[in-house]
């Protein structure tokens, strides 16, 4: 009966500890931070040894835990005492950063493995609290500190903070994390995906030191469809956050509006602008933004801008626009590991610029926050999503709660951010009435949470027996999205490249059209006729044919090809060809230009003309 009850115990925790973060920490990119990022021990634990005891019993959930519990960080009191483990003598890897590219005798490994960091800090000031922040850990996390445990976060690529005001030390602190990336039918993404599951604490982590009461959340936009108003909300959280003075400054336009917190912390406001630099790709304009209180001050650079549908268009600042775009894997291919830094950032958004690009859809989860800063600022708009990512369990109240607690964790964090004009629920879902209704659950929440953007998903595109040369969206989902989206690979996985050509349209949905997906597969330096598969010949005839049938469309808005830059993929076997590639990139995991490449930027200079004489 003990046991039972331990386990129900166990069974709870879990579940409230997995999804109980509380959004306390919007920007704290633009913080002062004490940075942790560096050499942390690690020990690779298969069997979990180190989390289990020898009846299967978590020793965090019992109240005299033994030396084996790792979090515990334990050491020998005399020389009879036995402890089988010692994070100070085992061996260090770099966070942030993926164990499968720093250690090559775990490089498929999918499991536990335990990080440790000590450190010393400051004695803090009694009116001051200090947060232990990451911005990413694949898959689970749970995170002890000085041998508390704190919570336990799901999702790999999500931000999430941790309060430990009243438990740092001036000396001897210590972090445990237990790092679990083992796929589960029941996770987000599920058991079955094509990119690589790098294992890791994979984004930075830092200590963040704010007041006793903090500007913990704010969001400055613009209205919808107004483009003269500027709106949105300032919450503070603390012992007194209510009936709170804030000032929301912007030099620039010489704006200073003074609000009053609520009984929650909250302060709503609409301020009319005039001659206001509007955002976009040609001209990225960011406003500095200065919001205060007595106790504290956060800056940020904000662009303004509206994004809107009408009818079969898309409209930045009530302007038509084509969306040139392309797919990205948060991935280094020159190194060949999960991207993590600004320079990483740097490498893939220039690519994208140089191939003609003023957008990027960011595939299949969301990227580092280094990213959409930099879109942010050098002109690229940004296409989001979680992932919700072929199969999951549609039916499940946990996986729902999952997939929901990612998204409103990148959009908490990104919701800033004029870059950002789209918001993805998913990729190649197919249909069922329990899928829809888990997507239109998202859907809702995010225009819950964030109104001022675009909701689409990235569906798939069908075709009869009868007529098996004309495609349609055949998805109740469609008639939800703002943007109607798909992925088609006609001339790949669907036929040989003359099929193309034999392809139209019936798409019943008057809405703009983005092709999220096209592509073909291409080894950088094999080639052959335009019939040889592998070959540059293939994907470029591919290329060049494709193009040539989206334009039947009316209704093209926008393309984002499969994909920038070959990525690693363990679904990708072919010797000699794959060798755990994905070769559908432009570019190959050397940055080498593939014979595509030409004719994708060439079109891209073409359309960007057509649109700006209009």
């Amino acid at each position: 009966m003990n046991k039972i009850l331990l386990l129900l115990n166990f069974v709870f925790v879990t579940l409230a500890q997995g999804y109980s973060q509380d959004n306390i920490l919007i920007n704290s990119y633009n913080r002062p931070v004490t940075s942790l990022n560096g050499a942390w021990n690690y020990i690779v634990d298969p069997y979990e040894t180190g989390y289990y005891d020898y009846r299967y019993t978590p020793h965090d959930l019992s109240q005299n835990p033994s030396n084996g519990a790792f979090y515990l960080n334990a050491k020998p009191k005399d020389k009879t005492d036995m402890i089988e483990y010692d994070f100070d003598q085992s061996p260090t890897m770099q966070v942030p950063g993926d164990w499968n590219s720093q250690v090559e005798k775990i490089y498929y490994y999918e499991g536990t493995v335990w990080y440790k960091k000590s450190f010393d800090y400051k004695v803090l000031d009694k009116h001051k609290k200090l947060f232990l922040s990451f911005g990413a850990v694949n898959y689970r996390a749970d995170v002890y500190f000085n041998g508390k445990k704190l919570g336990v976060h799901e999702g790999g690529f999500t931000p999430f903070h941790f309060d430990i005001t009243n438990l740092v030390k001036a000396n001897e602190n210590f972090i445990v994390v237990k790092v679990d990336n083992k796929r589960k039918k029941e996770a987000v993404p599920t058991l079955n995906t094509d990119w690589w599951n790098y294992g890791g604490i994979t984004r930075d982590v830092n200590l963040v030191e704010v007041s006793e009461t903090f500007i913990n959340d704010y969001f400055i936009q613009l209205a919808p469809k107004n483009k003269n108003l500027i709106s949105g909300y300032i919450a503070l959280k603390g012992t007194q956050k209510a009936n709170q003075k804030i000032i929301l400054s912007i030099p620039e336009l010489k704006l200073k509006q003074e609000l009053t917190t609520d009984t929650s912390g909250r302060a709503a406001f609409a301020i009319k602008v005039n001659k206001l630099k509007y955002w976009s790709p040609d001209q990225p304009y960011q406003y500095e933004v200065v919001v205060s209180t007595l106790n504290d001050v956060v800056k940020d650079k904000i662009g303004f801008r509206t994004i809107e549908t009408k009818g079969q268009d898309i409209l930045l600042n009530e302007k038509s626009i084509f969306l040139r775009g392309i797919c990205i894997h948060e991935e280094n291919p020159l190194r060949q590991n999960r991207a993590h830094s600004i320079e990483d950032a740097k490498l893939l958004l220039t690519w994208a610029k140089e191939l003609g690009c003023n957008y990027v859809r960011l595939a299949h989860y969301p990227h580092n926050e280094h990213v959409i800063r930099l879109a942010d600022e050098i002109g690229l708009m940004v296409w989001e999503e979680i992932p919700v990512y072929w199969t999951i369990q549609w039916e499940n109240a946990q996986t729902y709660a999952n997939a929901e607690n990612q998204l409103k964790e990148v959009i908490n964090r990104d919701k800033n951010r004029a870059a950002s004009i789209i918001w993805s629920m998913a990729n190649e879902t197919p249909v069922s009435k329990a899928r829809t209704e888990f997507l239109l659950r998202l859907a809702t929440k995010t225009r819950e949470l964030d109104p001022t953007r675009l909701v689409s998903a990235a569906l798939e595109i069908h075709a009869t027996d009868a007529e098996p040369f004309t495609k349609t969206i055949d998805d109740p989902f469609a008639d939800h999205v703002d943007v109607l989206s798909f992925n088609q690979y006609v001339g790949w996985y669907d036929g040989l490249p003359d099929k193309i050509d034999r392809i139209q349209w019936n798409i019943k949905q008057n809405k703009p059209v983005l092709i999220s997906e096209f592509g073909a597969d291409a080894k950088y330096g094999l080639h052959g006729d335009s019939l040889t598969r592998w070959s540059e010949e293939y994907q470029k005839e591919v290329y060049v044919k494709t193009i040539k049938m989206l334009q039947r469309i009316p209704q093209w808005r926008g393309v984002t090809p499969w994909i920038l830059v070959d990525f690693r993929s363990p679904r990708r076997l072919l010797p000699g060809v794959q060798d755990g590639f994905n070769r559908k990139g432009l570019l190959s995991d050397k940055g080498e230009k593939k014979a595509a490449y030409a004719v994708l930027k060439d079109f891209y200079a073409t359309i960007r003309k057509q649109y700006e004489l209009k």
